[in-house]
């Protein structure tokens, strides 16, 4: 027994914290917010650090001492922490959030593929909605069937959609520097923080709490570390030092080629390489680029597409909060019903779009939606780790964050005043009126973020609840 026992101990496989650092960047890092951040020029810098430190880092270390201790993902965080119609709603928030995220990811697809055919429709507010309705049930049909083959198109992003194309841009951005051309945006010290105009003028910094986002799930693996004590605080933060530079400079060189005034926040990779390209005259490798994009774009796509909603999936069979049209599984096994419930509401999204005149306004009103939702389940994550720290201060883990409370006291804060600036129209977007920005923002999140998951949880159903395998139940 005691040989057997010592053969798995010594077989068991760990991850070098250097691997775990490139798992959490190949997840986190992305260009598509590159042009975001790119209007503020030689700011951006200042405004991806700030919520580096005040969330991307304490999301981490906090949720990797949850990870540790409790399996089961956000419900089983939530749920022992606080209680289960709050674990109920920070997992249907985590769900949630993917409804307004895949309008706001087509579009950038759309937009991007489109300097592959004609670069004005990308701003061609019908073209991009037609475009992310027609990708999305594409996709709706792909992952119903089972279909594994493209999760290997997720496993490339990284270097084909991220690290290849964000080092082209870099280091052309360089070359037509040294060759004496002037920066379209400022580079001097003087530019260094966002002028101040007001509130509405560091609103666009919300939008980078999403940019950080998911660190929640890389978490998980904290316990395939040999030492996680040491281990996951080295990988963390190796993994912001690569995220942000994977962030920042890609945001400087696109500042550096297209003026801020005529910047698209769907389409302002593609416009920088398309400038870049044009100077250099070499423009016929524009749609390469644009393919190499679009299609790691949906390759993370497809693959992430039934992914959030298994655990809400799991919690609506086995609490039944969910009816059991939505949590039937077809032959295949996938939740066929609830992507196609998505779905209906993705469509109806995407059709802000056609209605919209400005497609950049409606592509950043559904990023900060997404990010609205999102931020509920983060504050409710703090809150319930620091309480789980107080009630249950014995209980097994396998890391312990330092500085727990002030970790969580820090990270809700941030989250509750990222939350808040949301609500505020950005100065890029000042024509539109204020209070109908408002309405869209707080409608969208209050529907999606709360009155549905409440509806749910007031006309749950004993009948509802269905067998889950045990390895499976939270």
């Amino acid at each position: 027994m005691t040989g057997s026992a010592t053969k798995v101990a010594t077989t068991t496989k760990y991850l070098s914290w250097v691997t775990l650092a490139l798992m959490t960047t190949s997840s986190v890092a992305s260009l598509r917010s590159a042009p975001t951040m790119a209007v503020y020029g030689l700011a951006c810098v200042f405004l991806y650090i700030i919520p580096a430190i005040l969330f991307l880092m304490p999301t981490s270390l906090v949720a990797a001492e949850l990870a540790s201790g409790w399996q089961g993902g956000i419900y089983k965080w939530v749920g022992d922490g606080l209680n289960k119609p709050l674990g109920f709603l920070a997992v249907w928030c985590q769900f949630a959030m993917t409804i307004f995220y895949y309008p706001s990811l087509l579009a950038y697809v759309a937009s991007t593929f489109a300097y592959i055919i004609h670069p004005s429709l990308a701003s061609n507010g019908v073209y991009v909605a037609i475009v992310i309705i027609t990708i999305y049930w594409a996709g709706v049909y792909v992952s119903s069937h089972g279909t594994k083959t493209v999760a290997g198109l997720s496993s490339m992003g990284l270097i084909i959609g991220t690290l290849i194309p964000g080092t082209v841009l870099v280091v052309l951005g360089l070359v037509f520097l040294a060759q004496g051309n002037a920066s379209a945006a400022p580079m001097d010290s003087s530019h260094l923080l966002p002028a101040w105009a007001g509130l509405a003028s560091l609103v666009l910094i919300v939008n980078n709490f999403l940019s950080y986002a998911g660190m929640e799930m890389n978490a998980v693996h904290v316990s395939s570390l040999r030492n996680p004590g040491k281990e996951f605080p080295k990988a963390m933060f190796l993994a912001v030092g690569l995220v942000l530079v994977i962030f920042i400079l890609p945001a400087l060189a696109i500042s550096w080629v297209v003026p801020a005034a005529s910047l698209s926040l769907t389409a302002g990779v593609m416009q920088a390489f398309d400038g870049f390209f044009s100077h250099f005259g070499i423009g016929f490798l524009t749609p390469i680029v644009g393919i190499a994009l679009v299609a790691a774009a949906l390759g993370g796509m497809l693959t992430w597409l039934a992914g959030p909603s298994k655990g809400l999936l799991l919690i609506g069979r086995s609490e039944g909060y969910l009816p059991p049209i939505l949590t039937k599984l077809n032959k295949h096994g996938v939740q066929q019903n609830m992507l196609v419930a998505q779905g209906v509401f993705t469509t109806l999204i995407a059709l802000l779009y056609a209605f919209i005149p400005n497609v950049s306004s409606a592509y950043w009103i559904l990023s900060v939606i997404t990010t609205q939702v999102y931020l509920i389940m983060y504050v409710l994550m703090f809150a319930a780790a620091a309480r789980l720290r107080k009630t249950k201060p014995d209980h097994p883990r396998g890391y312990r964050a330092p500085a727990l409370y002030a970790l969580c006291g820090l990270g809700a804060v941030s989250s509750v005043a990222a939350f808040t600036i949301g609500f505020v129209p950005p100065s890029q977007f000042g024509a539109g009126s204020p209070l109908i920005y408002v309405l869209i923002v707080g409608g969208g999140m209050s529907v999606v973020g709360l009155l549905i998951p409440y509806l749910f949880y007031r006309n749950r159903r004993d009948s509802w609840k269905l067998d889950v395998p045990e390895g499976e139940k939270v």
